[in-house]
């Protein structure tokens, strides 16, 4: 089959040399599946590197906290991602002896685990042949085929499954499936995609056909909600600083953050003391603020955008529960804190 075949050539040549490929070893390949998703390698590769350094076995992992567990993954976003590795780290260690399940339907079963990352580690680590089928594959084979159904439909999810299945090397699966996705990732691009130099171009039906920007096609999404944040940065002086866990369901769950309140709109620091009084424990308290940027910090999440400003607040003395400054990058936090916690100067407070 010349596309099996030109697709794995391409690959002995092109492919990046990377800790995951140079292991057969489940757990390594697990987590970096895991790390991997909706994660660019060149983002994912560090995360990989701390995390088996780490955590070299399944056992290591179970063993930590989840505060430590969010506190490495910090900056790679979608946190339940590392609540469901440790979640299926403990349970492989505790419940399986620490044996990694060998085949696709009970890989399945794991925690975070779904028919993708099954059939990628089944495939890599056990010779199962599986066929994966992530960005990468869909936009390959859409092209490839001229297929425009939606991918992001029932119908298009079956569809490239089955024709992903068709295709795959069942004597050396793992490595046709590395192959197709390395291909995706950096011959087959997005944007782009270097057409001239692909081993495909004769019998890529897209390029005959001139639509290779209009593949894959994928139904618009919902809409994105605008929310508007406030958050609270105290310091009294003690050198003490308040922060919160966030327990509600929702992508920051565990993770901590300033106080926050909501607002309807971006509000200015003429109408901060209004609010901050109205919904916010310093209403019974003496306090000076100011605002640290005037404009928004905008922070892009997958279903919505958050426009968040950050007031510094000045007190005589927090409440029993905050902690030292010097502590709090200790605590696991979003993304958009870190960074923020990074930019301000909490040594000249």
């Amino acid at each position: 089959m010349i596309f099996q075949k030109e697709i794995t050539n391409w690959y002995s040549v092109n492919k990046r040399d990377l800790p995951w490929r140079n292991t057969k070893n489940p757990y390594n390949i697990w987590l970096s599946e895991i790390i991997l998703q909706q994660t660019q390698v060149k983002q994912g590769l560090p995360y990989y590197e701390r995390f088996v350094t780490k955590y070299p076995t399944v056992f290591d992992l179970a063993k930590a906290s989840e505060e430590d567990v969010l506190k490495l993954w910090q900056g790679l976003g979608y946190y339940s991602r590392a609540r469901n590795l440790h979640t299926t780290a403990k349970h492989i260690a505790y419940e399986l002896d620490g044996v990694f399940p060998k085949n696709h339907k009970n890989i399945l079963k794991l925690k975070g685990v779904g028919d993708y990352t099954a059939s990628a580690i089944a495939s890599i680590a056990f010779n199962e042949s599986h066929a994966v089928v992530d960005g990468n594959v869909y936009r390959v084979l859409s092209r490839y085929f001229g297929i425009d159904t939606p991918i992001n439909t029932s119908d298009g999810i079956k569809k490239f499954k089955a024709l992903a299945t068709d295709l795959i090397n069942v004597n050396d699966p793992g490595n046709y499936n590395q192959a197709i996705m390395e291909f995706g990732a950096r011959q087959c691009r997005p944007k782009n995609p270097d057409c001239n130099s692909c081993p495909l171009t004769n019998s890529c039906e897209a390029h005959r056909r001139n639509i290779v920007s209009e593949l894959p096609v994928k139904l618009k999404k919902t809409k994105i909600k605008t929310r508007y944040i406030n958050f609270l940065v105290c310091f009294d002086k003690k050198g003490r600083t308040l922060i919160e866990k966030r327990t509600k369901k929702g992508i920051w769950r565990n993770l901590y953050q300033f106080p926050m309140i909501e607002s309807n709109e971006s509000i200015t620091a003429e109408s901060f003391n209004k609010l901050v009084l109205k919904h916010s424990f310093l209403k019974n308290l003496k306090f000076d603020y100011s605002l640290y940027n005037e404009k928004d910090k905008i922070h892009k999440l997958s279903h919505q955008h958050l426009f968040t400003k950050f007031w510094i607040i000045e007190l005589d003395e927090l409440p029993k529960d905050s902690i030292s400054i010097k502590d709090l990058t200790d605590y696991p936090t979003p993304v958009l804190i870190s960074n923020f916690i990074d930019e301000f100067n909490f040594e000249t407070v």
